[in-house]
């Protein structure tokens, strides 16, 4: 077992949520748990959610690897995804991603080199009206993300990461 016990309590309540023959349907929200306690999804994580929902490896596999907010390779201690998609793009996300990546140092899929910021692409977040659009950690929504939204944002990260 590679998660503590609080995070297999939580994986046990969603599978409450679903009929005993539809455990897949608990994978999602399996990875997202495991997610947040490691900050990322490794082979072996992936092999032991699918051995604790008694499905197979390659269901969970697919999952991990189909939807951009798991991380199966490591990652920073805060993961910025950039919405991309066009309704962000034609309202300046492509000169916020640009601005990210240049302050941060680093292109999309990269880590910083003190690992505390993950940089990548992400699609359409929901909140077309107030682009350009961030999702820190795949839990906090950034809006209207200008320069000096973003720096705001980056200080505040690393005031939490150091006190943390």
């Amino acid at each position: 077992m590679l998660l503590s016990e609080k995070a297999y309590q939580s994986i046990d309540k969603e599978l409450l949520k679903f009929p005993d023959d539809q455990k897949r349907s608990a994978i999602m929200a399996s990875l997202a748990i495991a997610q947040q306690e490691l900050g990322w999804v490794s082979t072996e994580v992936i092999e032991d959610v699918a051995n604790y929902l008694g499905v197979p490896a390659i269901a969970v596999q697919e999952v991990a690897t189909f939807y951009n907010m798991f991380q199966t390779r490591p990652a920073g201690r805060y993961t910025i995804s950039v919405c991309t998609n066009l309704p962000c793009a034609l309202r300046d996300g492509v000169k916020s991603g640009e601005y990210l990546k240049e302050k941060l140092g680093v292109e999309y899929g990269e880590t910083t080199a003190d690992g505390m910021f993950t940089v990548i692409s992400g699609e359409c977040m929901g909140s077309c009206g107030d682009s350009p659009v961030m999702l820190v950690n795949n839990q906090h929504m950034c809006v209207r993300m200008e320069a000096e939204r973003i720096d705001a944002m980056l200080e505040g990260l690393r005031k939490q990461g150091e006190s943390a």
